[in-house]
């Protein structure tokens, strides 16, 4: 099973994969740069390979890179397109010089200007930042669908696709506590929202699942990240998606409000809940 949580690279690379394995985990999420500004560290080649060393001798899956929340590629403001543009265009790059497999970031928000408006601005971003030469892959993220968020539904994340050059550098990281939120009954109907995920995007594009419990009730569009079996997602439905057949093999990622601590007893469990 490859389970982790998000962990800071503010102490550097290395110390991010030590105290994964000190908490169990074989694969982890960090922020590509300050998760709420646009200040970046000069990257330190030797801390890199260190991290390297660690993945290598103990097995880790792939690492996902999240892009900072202040970027929106959605935005019809120069000035704040141009910033995500050139964060994403930096951090995207860096994944790649070293060889992190995924990099996820939030599609954006339209601020009032339609989805078709703020998907083409995402489309034509992307076209701007992959030049088809790069072996790491952009992954979009399922939103919950507060306010003008793009990536609410699977068609949105379709068109989005859809319209970029290099695609095949294009998948979805699935949400949890988002996808509940947006609608799509995970507790329920499952196998339901993995079938209309496969029709409408293809499953082969789902590459990471974010896996989290929600403070929030079903189909309420609201973003509130709950620990597992502390939400209204429940221990038995996480079960059934860590379990799941088309699922089972896929990287998870841990973003429950937690500390070390925290995250360390929730792998555990879910290695108990592992059939």
């Amino acid at each position: 099973m490859l389970i982790g949580c998000h962990l800071t690279i503010a102490r550097g690379y290395k110390k991010a994969a030590e105290l994964a394995l000190d908490i169990g985990a074989n694969v982890f999420q960090f922020f590509s740069r300050n998760p709420r500004g646009s200040s970046n560290r000069e990257l330190d080649l030797e801390d890199v390979e260190g991290m390297r060393e660690i993945l290598r001798k103990h097995d880790f899956g792939p690492l996902l890179a999240h892009a900072p929340y202040i970027i929106n590629l959605a935005s019809h403001k120069d000035k704040t397109y141009g910033m995500a543009k050139r964060i994403l265009k930096e951090d995207y790059k860096r994944a790649n010089e070293i060889s992190i497999p995924y990099f996820n970031f939030h599609p954006g928000n339209h601020v009032g200007m339609g989805v078709e408006y703020g998907i083409q601005r995402i489309i034509d971003a992307l076209n701007e930042i992959i030049t088809g030469n790069e072996t790491t892959m952009i992954l979009l993220e399922t939103m919950s669908g507060k306010g003008t968020e793009i990536g609410r539904n699977f068609q949105e994340l379709k068109a989005i696709i859809g319209g970029v050059k290099y695609d095949e550098l294009v998948g979805v990281c699935l949400d949890t506590c988002h996808v509940y939120s947006a609608g799509y009954d995970i507790v329920g109907d499952l196998d339901g929202v993995l079938e209309e995920f496969d029709e409408i995007v293809g499953l082969e594009r789902l590459k990471a699942i974010h896996l989290n419990d929600s403070m929030i009730e079903f189909d309420s569009n609201k973003d509130r990240h709950a620990r597992l079996g502390e939400g209204t997602i429940g221990l038995d439905a996480i079960k059934n998606i860590i379990n799941h057949p088309l699922l089972k093999d896929l990287p998870f990622y841990l973003e429950t409000p937690n500390e070390l601590e925290g995250y360390k007893k929730e792998i555990e469990l879910l290695k108990e809940l592992r059939d």
